[in-house]
């Protein structure tokens, strides 16, 4: 296996009638198989070959035809039918997920570790994992990670995972000084009963993008957006503005924001669109930038910022991944979302007067924070300025993954629970359980395997950059529901 699996055994996790896990069968590489494509030279049309079924998963029912039937559910705003599949699922199911990051991927892993093999769809060009974001910019030879900057672990299944990780080299404590800085440069180091902060080992990106390399039963497609959902004979077709991806028995949502609810407006998924339609979503604006010399005054890797509108996080790459003695250091900074909320644009297109204020503005909110005087900053030799229009939800249903077993489709995500590396994978986890569990018991009474679908969302508590889970914040004893950037 790629990496440790959470047992979601617990009575956290009861309604979803989810099973320990055990461990598969040592794969045949001759009967399974892992493909690694770009849509560009993508020709796979993603369903298995039946000759080469998945050993682990018991075939159970003589093959029939599909078919699927329609029953019309009337919305206020969503005018859709409902798809119902009638059919029985085919002997070797095939999953489709779409969204390569911390979920997603959790999701795939647990499908495989219970017999069931999927293609991962994600749109990064350069790697996978969504908000485990790195940029590297050649020929400087520069490291940013530009979107989270750590995470803590605090339930027991996401230790046992981090810990297999920390076994594999993929990930290691992060023990630099990180803590609150308060405006004028008054910094208050996190106390040593913190729980330890966590980092992959070279830039935030290589996690996710080592999670599949052992697998042998999930397929990686990317770059690729999907953008259309079509039940047809039984099966979900996906297409790629017009080019077929493949066509599959379940499809899974690990993804949000304004693409998914569009590519959910017409898919047959009223309730799971509904769903999606309620999340509420911040907006961050990420700078990155490169100095030649040390920023004055500061000594600290990573903080978070008081007091300051346009800055609530300045963090140390350079010095977090152990190159910070020699330049460029490298820094990525954060807004707080009341900015990115005054400053929003369509982050397709940012103009250029707006991309220069936010610069401008977050450069002089590193001045407010650090004490310096006004103007006295060095100047970067490098920037790049990002605007996260869907950076942290808002709202949750704390509902561990919504399925629909009328349409044969789920959504797993951080948002379902919290705003936290821990919660997607929780929620990816419990998703790929809950959806091999449907495929080996769910025939008979499907509409018991549905979950979330008319939950209501909360606020989410905690600082409006997210949470850490575990993390105690500065002067206070009891624990805190504070940060998580993105």
């Amino acid at each position: 296996m790629a990496t440790s699996l959470m047992s979601l055994s617990s009575s956290f996790l009861q309604p979803l009638k989810l099973k320990t896990l055990a461990k598969p069968r040592k794969a045949d590489l001759s009967t399974t198989r892992k493909i690694i494509t770009t849509c560009d030279s993508q020709n796979n049309t993603g369903k298995s070959n039946p000759s080469s079924r998945n050993p682990n998963f018991q075939k159970r029912r003589n093959s029939s035809k599909y078919g699927t039937s329609r029953r019309s559910i009337l919305k206020k705003s969503f005018l859709q039918e409902q798809v119902t599949f009638t059919a029985r699922v085919s002997d070797d199911p095939h999953v489709a997920i779409i969204g390569g990051g911390m979920a997603g991927l959790v999701c795939a892993l647990n499908l495989e570790a219970r017999g069931v093999q999927s293609t991962v769809f994600d749109t990064g060009i350069h790697g996978l994992g969504g908000r485990l974001g790195t940029r590297i910019i050649e020929p400087q030879g520069l490291i940013f990670d530009h979107a989270a900057q750590f995470f803590t672990a605090d339930d027991s299944r996401f230790i046992k995972l981090v810990d297999g990780w920390l076994e594999k080299g993929l990930v290691r404590e992060w023990k630099g000084a990180v803590g609150e800085l308060e405006i004028g440069g008054s910094f208050s180091q996190f106390p040593s009963s913190s729980p330890p902060r966590y980092i992959a080992a070279n830039g935030m990106r290589s996690l996710a993008d080592s999670l599949l390399l052992e697998s042998q039963m999930v397929n990686l497609v990317r770059p690729c957006w999907i953008s259309k959902l079509e039940p047809l004979n039984g099966m979900w077709h996906l297409s790629e503005n017009g080019t077929p991806r493949g066509q599959f028995d379940v499809i899974v949502i690990a993804h949000n924001g304004k693409c998914a609810n569009r590519l959910l407006s017409a898919s047959g998924l009223p309730l799971v669109a509904k769903q999606m339609k309620k999340l509420d979503l911040s907006s961050i604006w990420a700078l990155l930038a490169a100095f030649d010399d040390p920023l004055p005054t500061v000594n600290f890797e990573g903080a978070f910022v008081k007091g300051v509108e346009s800055l609530s996080w300045m963090g140390n790459n350079s010095a977090k991944l152990g190159n910070g003695r020699t330049p460029p250091h490298c820094w990525t900074f954060f807004s707080t979302a009341a900015y990115g909320k005054q400053n929003k644009v369509p982050q397709e297109n940012i103009p250029t007067v707006t991309a220069e204020k936010v610069k401008a503005g977050m450069l002089q909110g590193v001045e407010i924070a650090l004490g310096l005087p006004e103007g006295s900053l060095p100047k970067p030799v490098y920037t790049r300025l990002q605007l996260w229009g869907a950076a942290l939800p808002k709202n949750t249903p704390a509902v561990p993954c919504i399925f629909d077993p009328q349409g044969r489709a789920g959504i797993c995500g951080d948002w379902l629970l919290g705003s936290n590396l821990e919660s997607a994978a929780i929620s990816g986890a419990a998703l790929g359980n809950h959806i091999a569990e449907f495929l080996q018991n769910g025939e008979a009474n499907p509409e018991e395997f549905a979950i979330g679908l008319h939950d209501r969302l909360s606020p989410l508590a905690g600082h409006d950059i997210g949470q850490f889970p575990g993390l105690t914040s500065v002067g206070e004893k009891e624990e805190a529901n504070a940060y998580q950037l993105l």
